[in-house]
């Protein structure tokens, strides 16, 4: 039965129209018992799920920012769109768990969709749509006209959010995700924590041997071996001394095999730096390594921004109407300033008119205090008003 399966999987590979680039893309787009026996889908492995968790839950805390051009430059606009779409996206389940699982499908699948609704032109809500529901059609021998197929029903992409990861060459409006360049590094890791689980519950890691006079009888049996044990080396308490007959036995003490020995260590950190490299998170995040404030900002300004950005121009495609606005996700809430830096640089705004006292307190996180006014110093002139300076211009 199990070989007819297989061959029946593999029937279905090569009849797919639009074939995936590896049997682990196929595997991984599907549930578990579309698997072969003794595979593992990426989405199981705990670094590759970690490193694709930490960046969903870090683009899940980003606010989103509705945005006008204007003649005087871009501003926020704060109406019941913005709400609905940076507050209340759907009301089964907050922002944060909203996002989240639309970049979590996104990072491992390739490819996440979200159906809005509508009443009389308003929005609703926007519904996530779990991978399985999910498909790809192209339109007769097109690369680029497509449909999206939800529960085998096609949508036209206008008409749904479709999030693409690392888009297929062939079919640019596909994303492929990171399956094929992790699939090794995941049958790796999968196999050192089988390694690490049948060490830690093996028997054979004696930390004191006990040699004994082979020629002496009373060690031939089993029973007579642990009576021995009992006798003079388990001891009455912890601590106490033991009391042996020198001319019978000979302890030594042995160094127990460790899975450094093994090269376990070495070889899972290897691993998870690349899983790491590949996701471009700080390496800090899988347990190698330790935090670094430039990394940390490198990592938000180019990994975390790439796919907010994927996010943010999608939404604004499918929601927006009017030219003239888009959506910004906040990715600057995520640098790691340091406090005291920032204050100097607020405070030096402050002096020339750029910031007002309750601006400084926002970024300082203190509640507003009615300061509005901005000021300035009184060095601090227009240009054109530089040669009026009364030590400049004496008796008229």
């Amino acid at each position: 039965m199990e070989v007819v399966r297989e061959l029946n999987l593999l029937q279905r590979l090569r009849n797919k129209r639009d074939k995936p680039d590896s049997y682990a893309a196929f595997w991984l787009a599907h549930d578990g018992d579309d698997c072969l026996p003794g595979y593992t889908r990426l989405s199981d492995n705990p670094e590759i799920q970690t490193a694709c968790l930490r960046i969903a839950e870090l683009i899940g805390g980003m606010t989103i920012h509705l945005m006008e051009n204007t003649a005087e430059g871009d501003r926020r606009i704060i109406n019941e769109l913005s709400r609905a779409i940076d507050i209340q996206p759907n009301g089964t389940m907050t922002r944060m768990q909203w996002m989240t699982a639309i970049v979590m499908t996104l990072l491992l699948k390739g490819n996440s969709v979200v159906v809005p609704h509508t009443h009389k032109g308003i929005l609703q809500s926007m519904e996530p749509i779990a991978a399985d529901r999910v498909d790809f059609r192209a339109v007769g021998n097109s690369r680029r006209d497509y449909r999206v197929m939800i529960d085998g029903q096609p949508r036209n992409p206008e008409d749904v959010m479709h999030f693409a990861y690392n888009p297929d060459p062939a079919w640019p409006w596909k994303g492929r995700g990171a399956t094929v360049t992790l699939k090794e590094i995941a049958g790796n890791l999968k196999q050192a924590e089988k390694t690490k689980k049948a060490f830690l519950s093996s028997e054979w890691k004696p930390s004191i041997i006990v040699k004994v006079d082979s020629t002496n009888g009373m060690f031939a049996q089993p029973e007579q071996r642990q009576k021995f044990l009992e006798s003079y080396v388990k001891p009455p308490y912890q601590g106490a001394p033991w009391l042996i007959p020198a001319d019978q036995i000979q302890v030594e003490q042995v160094k127990p095999l460790t899975l450094s020995d093994l090269a376990i260590k070495d070889t899972v950190e290897m691993d998870k730096r690349t899983v790491a490299a590949v996701f471009g998170v700080p390496p800090y995040l899988l347990g190698v390594g330790e935090f670094h404030r430039d990394e940390w900002n490198s990592f938000v300004q180019t990994r975390v921004k790439t796919i907010a950005l994927i996010i943010q121009q999608e939404m604004t495609r499918t929601l927006l109407t009017s030219p003239k606005w888009y959506l910004v996700l906040n990715y600057w809430s995520l640098i790691d300033y340091d406090l005291k830096a920032v204050s100097d640089v607020l405070l030096a705004g402050a002096d020339r008119g750029y910031v007002n006292g309750d601006e400084w307190r926002d970024r300082m996180h203190m509640e507003p205090a009615g300061l509005k006014d901005y000021k300035v110093l009184e060095n601090y002139i227009p240009y054109e008003d530089s040669g009026n300076q009364k030590k400049l211009v004496q008796n008229d």
